[in-house]
């Protein structure tokens, strides 16, 4: 009998070290590394059949992502899920792979949520266990040198290098491919990204960024002000870990004040808003304790669960109304501005911060005093408005030719159609006027900004099988966002279409010089166009190189082509012959 006893205590033990994480077992300061968290998850779902891990698509180091998904009744396919009106929410961990409290926390919550059955009956859970799969094998413990903890991690770049917190529209990963065909093969509602902050020293354990409000769908933006946040806030509280709006701060302390963080399309949640998903940047504090990093994540995914379980209804209802609106939505930003003149008060719980000399340079730093933590009022300037906006079209026209802008339409659940035969379209084109180019490459492009455009009406030649895209769909802010080159994180903007800024032909100076006397004979409006020029311009007038190059600009002989932007806007609702 007592070697029975026996044999059933060391089953026991080892069951529950067999359901021990490694973060676990490591007495809370080692995170888990890629290939035993997918061992872990590949053994929960071993146990239980609301549970099911899937592989998707490919990543840049060669492996599928991985997304565990929780579902209390047992079905695990999305158009079913969403046809039974229940809500998806999709946790997204290790996208900056030294940034690791997700990772943890989500293999302890999936387990606790199916050991005590308590998984929610109007939520499916979807985890993406560790997304920069490429990053997390680079492991060490320095590249994160301001962090406390855990004792390795991984590294921010995946195998290219890339920040993949910056790849989402350009789509340079195959990483975020794979990522884009989870989003859009379960279109979650609510969408949460897990992180760990960088910057000044405080109080919080846990910082948040939500969507941010202003650029939100307003029908979304409402219940997220209203509701969602405060309640977020509120439950953590109860649970210990009282939170701040993340501490983007004004100056170097923040005492003078922090602002909103306005995430462009190339930013995780920045693209779940172009699909009407709400979406989260938890940020845990660097320098507190990895165990309280984790249990404050832990605390945070628990919440958020149980408050879209609470409101999965309004929440469909909203997610429902939004695209409707956006599919008839006329107008839409394009590039956003902080306003500076409105500003909210924010209690704040940081540390004294003061001067001392640098070891290093005996010059005065920066350094904080935990010993003198300090409640204040600060500011908070969070209001954004547009600085941008654009009328969308009826459609935009795409020549077959661009395919990585039609595989990323696509992908993102763009409904394209394609012309049967050729024809001739009068569209609205646009010639580009104006753009700044980065001196040096970001995530490995030149990006443009500050884009104009001289719109021109045009009768182009399309062929069969080029594409339309009409702006009546619930993604139309994502047709717009790329597609427009005025906005942010256009295509134009990441460099997709710079073939176009090139001429392809030119001429001979000595031989041009002729031709362009004959053109000027017989075009005297061009010619008083150039002496204009010539007055008002008093380089210009100085340049003989720079004239010429201005009367072949403005004959038949220069391009028609070059710097005009090749998706042409459709104005007027024509009738085409559509496949």
């Amino acid at each position: 009998m007592r070697k029975l006893f026996v044999l059933w205590l060391i089953s026991l033990t080892l069951n529950t070290m067999a359901q021990q994480t490694p973060y676990e077992r490591s007495h809370k300061t080692e995170t888990t590394t890629y290939a035993e968290a997918i061992s872990y998850y590949e053994a929960l779902v071993k146990t239980s059949t609301q549970a099911k891990l899937l592989t998707y698509g490919n990543t840049d180091f060669g492996k599928p992502l991985h997304l565990l998904v929780l579902s209390k009744d047992k079905i695990f396919d999305p158009v079913a899920i969403r046809k039974s009106n229940k809500r998806i929410l999709l946790i997204n961990n290790g996208i900056h792979p030294g940034e690791p409290e997700g990772i943890d926390a989500s293999m302890m919550l999936a387990r606790d949520l199916l050991k005590a059955d308590k998984l929610p009956k109007d939520v499916v859970i979807c985890i993406i266990p560790v997304y920069n799969i490429d990053g997390s094998f680079n492991r060490t413990g320095t590249s994160r040198a301001n962090q406390n903890g855990p004792v390795a991690y991984g590294f921010r770049g995946n195998s290219k290098n890339l920040d993949l917190n910056r790849d989402f529209i350009k789509t340079d990963s195959k990483n975020s491919a794979a990522f884009q065909l989870i989003f859009n093969t379960w279109k979650p509602e609510i969408f949460v990204d897990t992180h760990t902050s960088n910057g000044a020293d405080y109080q919080y354990v846990m910082t948040l960024i939500p969507t941010q409000r202003d650029k939100l769908n307003s029908i979304l933006s409402g219940y997220l002000t209203e509701i969602l946040v405060p309640d977020l806030y509120k439950g953590m509280e109860k649970l210990g870990y009282p939170m701040i709006p993340y501490v983007n701060a004004v100056n170097e302390t923040p005492e003078g004040g922090i602002t909103g963080f306005i995430e462009s399309p190339r930013y995780s949640t920045g693209y779940t808003t172009l699909h009407n998903t709400i979406g989260f940047m938890p940020e845990t504090h660097m320098l507190k304790s990895y165990d309280l990093r984790v249990d404050a994540t832990y605390k945070l995914l628990q919440t958020y669960i149980d408050l879209v379980e609470r409101d999965a209804k309004i929440i469909g209802e909203n997610k429902q109304k939004a695209d409707e609106f956006v599919a008839t939505q006329e107008e839409f930003p394009l590039e956003w501005k902080l306003n500076k003149n409105e500003v909210n008060d924010l209690t704040f719980k940081g540390f004294e911060s003061g001067q001392k000399p640098s070891v290093v340079s005996g010059a005065g730093r920066l350094f904080y005093d935990r010993n003198k933590p300090y409640t204040k009022i600060i500011k908070e300037w969070n209001k954004f408005e547009p600085a941008t906006t654009v009328k969308k079209p009826v459609a935009y026209i795409i020549p077959k030719a661009w395919d990585k802008v039609i595989t990323l339409l696509k992908l993102n659940g763009v409904k394209l159609e394609e012309l049967k035969s050729d024809v001739k379209i009068s569209v609205e084109s646009y010639y580009i006027s104006d753009f700044k180019t980065m001196s040096r490459p970001y995530e490995g492009h030149y990006v443009h900004s500050a884009v104009k455009v001289n719109p021109v009406q045009q009768n182009l030649q399309y062929y069969a099988g080029d594409y339309v895209v009409y702006a009546n769909q619930a993604v139309n802010r994502y047709i717009v966002e790329t597609l427009e080159p005025q906005a942010t994180d256009s295509f134009f903007n990441w460099n997709f279409f710079d073939s176009i800024l090139d001429m392809k032909e030119h001429y001979s100076a000595y031989v041009f010089e002729d031709t362009a006397a004959e053109i000027l004979k017989k075009n005297p409006e061009l010619k008083v166009k150039l002496e204009e020029k010539k007055t008002s311009d008093e380089a210009f007038a100085k340049n003989a190189a720079a004239q010429l190059d201005f009367v072949y600009k403005n004959s038949d002989y220069y391009e028609k082509t070059h710097n005009r932007y090749p998706v042409a806007r459709l104005i007027t609702n024509v009738k085409l012959d559509l496949k």
